[in-house]
């Protein structure tokens, strides 16, 4: 199956071949017939996967008709947890549709909302948009959804997971009856299904397993390591491999900082993005990490599903996260789209139940590396999914 078997109109097909995309991705060869089709469709699809161009580029043919905005109209509503997934889903619409006479917008808080409204004056045919600002834009009336064809809740899972629930609600509550919905999620865990009954009707649903989104060309391994170690042992992986870039998570905002400043000391420079900095330096750390101004960007979970860079090298789970599903996110950033990555974890004795959860999800052992000049007092024990009973010892 192409493209352009997919029933794509020529202006789509050539900004999909300026990308480098060749065949369409599981989860868009599943997705995009029903879109197109003008079903509605619930999808499970970790980050990777192709997820964001298996609903954008169809509704992008179903909106490539002539038809004339009115003003504050707008015509697909994509709904997004965060900031940085806003701003990555606006981008990749304007790259696929940079051939089609449609407007887009991303719409979220933490900026100037007059500038948003002012965008929204003449009507815009997509707008991507975090929930507060968009209810905050609704209440003002800049923007009036009685023209809406198209809802997509995006990372549904975590929108629920960061309590939008109400908001979500409230927006829907607002929107026309007659209308295409789309909703896709890492998880269809109960409470999305809760959600996705009030939202989609009659859905047609795809699964996209967890074991095909970490994708088989993410080099996955680890180093056990005494956590008093692990700034010194990255810094020594980092000079010792000449890796020329890296995005490196971990759990807190102070630990970020204080990870850049360890770096930094040994000569090595990065940049941190977490909760705690404005949207403004937020978007010029990550257009610089893109850019590749910023080498080494170290970032806590608020930057795990809003990071979109096409041949992004590695990433390094300098803590291992309590969640599998945010394990399955970080690799994700890297190997995207069928390209290959690295995924490195740092993991000390007290992650031994992360490590096990994660091992488990994936099926397989994640290979070990040691390192001389980093011996283990803390040893990391052999992981359930290798355990064998006494009894079959030999």
């Amino acid at each position: 199956m192409s493209f352009m078997t997919l029933g794509f109109c020529q202006p789509i097909l050539k900004a999909i071949a300026d990308l480098g995309y060749n065949q369409p991705t599981d989860i868009q060869k599943q997705a995009i017939p029903a879109i197109l089709a003008g079903k509605d469709v619930v999808a499970a699809a970790q980050t990777g996967t192709g997820k964001t161009a298996s609903f954008v580029l169809p509704i992008l043919e179903r909106l490539n008709i002539e038809r004339k905005l009115r003003g504050k109209r707008i015509r697909v509503l994509i709904l997004t947890p965060t900031r940085e997934l806003a701003v990555q889903v606006e981008e990749s619409i304007s790259q696929y549709a940079k051939n089609l006479n449609l407007s887009s917008m991303a719409m979220y808080g933490g900026v100037d909302i007059n500038a948003q409204k002012q965008k929204l004056i003449w009507g815009v045919d997509i707008v991507v948009a975090t929930p507060g600002r968009l209810l905050d834009l609704a209440f003002q009336r800049a923007l009036h959804f009685d023209e809406l064809e198209t809802l997509v809740l995006d990372e549904a899972d975590r929108m629920l997971d960061m309590g939008f629930i109400d908001d979500i609600n409230k927006i829907v509550e607002r929107l026309p009856v007659d209308r295409q919905n789309l909703l896709f999620s890492a998880t269809i865990s109960n409470e999305v299904r809760r959600l996705a009954s009030t939202v989609v009707n009659k859905a047609v649903e795809i699964a996209i397993s967890p074991k095909q989104a970490t994708v088989a060309k993410i080099d996955q391994w680890l180093v056990t390591t005494d956590k008093t170690n692990k700034s010194a042992l990255l810094s020594h992986l980092i000079k010792d491999n000449q890796w020329q870039q890296a995005l490196i998570f971990i759990e807190t905002q102070h630990g970020a900082a204080k990870l850049v400043s360890q770096l930094e000391k040994r000569g090595i420079i990065a940049e941190s993005i977490h909760g705690g900095r404005n949207q403004a330096n937020r978007e010029k750390i990550l257009k610089d990490f893109k850019s590749g101004k910023i080498k080494f960007l170290v970032a806590t979970g608020v930057a795990a599903r809003g990071i979109d860079i096409g041949e992004l090298e590695r990433v390094i789970n300098y803590d291992l996260p309590s969640e599998v599903d945010d394990y399955i996110h970080r690799i994700g950033r890297t190997g995207r789209a069928g390209a290959s990555g690295e995924a490195i974890s740092l993991v000390s004795k007290d992650n031994f139940r992360e490590l096990c959860a994660i091992e488990s999800r994936l099926g397989h052992i994640i290979e070990r590396k040691e390192f001389a000049e980093f011996p283990v007092k803390k040893i990391v024990p052999v992981s359930i999914l290798n355990y064998v009973p006494k009894n079959r010892r030999t």
